[in-house]
C-alpha cells in the first residue's frame, strides 16, 4: 500500500540541494552519534545519498548500504555517486519494512526525513532492530510536527514523542532526543546487548 505521504522522485533537487547543510549538517549529526569504529552502516530512504557520501568520508574503512524504495532514486545514486566511493557505498533496492541484507550487521541504521512516510512504523523498526549488531544505534531525524518554512505538510508529520514511544515498544533502549536542529528533531537509541 502506497499513500500520497511518499517523496515524489522528480524533485530530487530539494535531496541534493546543498542549502540542506544549513538546517541538516551532516558534520553536526554525524559528531553528535559518537560512534567507535564503525563498519557499517545502513542508510534507509537514502533518497540521493546526501548523508551516504559524508558518512563514508568521516569512516572511508566502512561500508554504507544506501537504501530506497524508489528505482529513480537508486538508479540516479548509481549513475551520480562519484566513483571514488566505489566499494564503500553500495546502492541496495528495498521494500518498505524489507532490506535485503543480513541481520547483524550494523553498527548504525538511520533513516533520516522518513519517518512520517512510513506506513507501518513499528514494522519497519523492527526491521531496523533485525539489521543492527547488538549494541547498534538506530538514529531518527524527521520533521517538527509544527510550522517550518518547509517540508511535508503538519498534518502527515508524526511528532518526536511518538518515535520514542515506538523506539521503546521496539525495545530499543537508551532512547535520547537531541535539541540540535532546527526544523528537525534527531532522536537515537541502541539495541541491547545480550
Amino acid at each position: 500500500m502506497t499513500t500520497g505521504k511518499k517523496f515524489n522522485p522528480k524533485k530530487i533537487h530539494k535531496l541534493t540541494d546543498p542549502e540542506r547543510k544549513a538546517f541538516q549538517d551532516p558534520d553536526l549529526i554525524w559528531d553528535t552519534l559518537d560512534l567507535t569504529a564503525p563498519e557499517v552502516l545502513i542508510d534507509i530512504g537514502a533518497g540521493a545519498g546526501f548523508f551516504a557520501m559524508p558518512f563514508s568520508d568521516k569512516i572511508p574503512e566502512a561500508t554504507v548500504y544506501a537504501c530506497d524504495t524508489a528505482p529513480e532514486l537508486t538508479g540516479w545514486m548509481e549513475e551520480n555517486i562519484p566513483a571514488t566511493y566505489e566499494g564503500r557505498i553500495r546502492v541496495i533496492r528495498s521494500e518498505e519494512n524489507s532490506v535485503p541484507l543480513a541481520s547483524g550487521i550494523a553498527d548504525l541504521v538511520y533513516m533520516i526525513n522518513l519517518h512520517h512516510e512510513l506506513d507501518v512504523p513499528l514494522t519497519m523498526l523492527e526491521e531496523n532492530w533485525r539489521l543492527l549488531k547488538p549494541g547498534g544505534c538506530i538514529l531518527i531525524i524527521d520533521w517538527k510536527k509544527e510550522e517550518t518554512p518547509m517540508g511535508p505538510p503538519v498534518s502527515i508529520r508524526i511528532a518526536q514523542k511518538t518515535v520514542s514511544e515506538q523506539l521503546q515498544q521496539t525495545d530499543f533502549q537508551m532512547v535520547t532526543e537531541h535539541d540540535l536542529l532546527e526544523y528537525h528533531y534527531f532522536v537515537t537509541a541502541r539495541k541491547p546487548r545480550p
